[in-house]
């Protein structure tokens, strides 16, 4: 059975939508997936699932919202796609905090349109790169007062993003390795 990432979008953030990660280890268990760790407390999972892609989304947010009362959005990742994306790290050579280096994952490719608008958006010193469901985005100067992260929301992309920072990403590729 394939390896896969589980990003679960807005939970235990600013004291909402508060899910255990032991309990929620237990459910993602009980429903058939195995070997299933968590990183942090903000809804990042590995698992072995027959499951992938979107059926394995769909089936994550409705055990989610049945049994833990939140519906968050979950996007998934196999590992190799994971690896695909810190190999890619089209900002390595300027992204000197990790923290400030964030990658949205995408629950769909972004309309061809909507990724020009956002690569050519003038953010600098920020930079953005788009390649399929990700969108890598380098913030110097900080997340909380970024112009980029305003065009990075739902409502503008068109489709359902959570975003991770670098170090988030890269501890998640070597928990899904291990």
């Amino acid at each position: 059975m394939p390896r896969q990432v589980v990003l679960i979008r807005g939970i235990n953030v600013g004291g909402h939508n508060r899910v255990g990660m032991a309990p929620l280890r237990e459910l993602l268990a009980a429903h058939g997936h195995e070997d299933v760790r968590t990183l942090l407390q903000s809804g990042n999972v590995v698992l072995t699932s027959t499951a992938t892609g979107a059926e394995l989304e769909r089936s994550l947010e409705q055990a989610i919202a049945a049994e833990m009362g939140v519906a968050p959005r979950v996007v998934v990742r196999t590992v190799d796609e994971l690896a695909a994306v810190v190999e890619r790290d089209p900002f390595g050579d300027i992204a000197d905090q990790p923290k400030l280096y964030q990658v949205s994952f995408l629950s769909e490719p972004l309309a061809p349109e909507v990724a020009g608008e956002l690569e050519a958006a003038d953010v600098a010193p920020e930079r953005v790169a788009v390649h399929g469901r990700e969108i890598y985005a380098w913030h110097p100067g900080g997340v909380q007062r970024s112009p980029l992260v305003k065009l990075l929301t739902d409502r503008k992309l068109g489709v359902a993003a959570t975003a991770r920072n670098w170090n988030t990403v890269t501890k998640l590729l070597e928990l899904a390795r291990a």
